[in-house]
């Protein structure tokens, strides 16, 4: 049985994305480390939302808070560099 065209497109797709030269360009340890602090920014702020405790939120709060200065703080050394 024959391929149909939409299969040969997606083959030759694949094909030039096989060949295509990698354009990504890598993260410094810098971009590396913020990236992670807003994963936990995310999961913290995750936590605060399934959460129904005041003295919970209030501590998760307190970890966001801890977070944002350092990512700032990471973000401003990167640009001084």
């Amino acid at each position: 049985m024959a391929r149909g065209w939409e299969s040969k497109s997606v083959e030759s797709q694949q094909e030039a994305a096989d060949s295509a030269p990698e354009r990504r360009v890598p993260l410094t340890a810098i971009q590396q480390k913020v990236q992670a602090l807003h994963l936990s920014r995310k999961r913290v702020l995750d936590e605060i939302a399934a959460s129904s405790s005041p003295r919970f939120k209030e501590l998760k709060q307190r970890a966001i808070h801890h977070l944002d200065k350092e990512i700032a703080r990471l973000q401003e050394s990167e640009t001084q560099e």
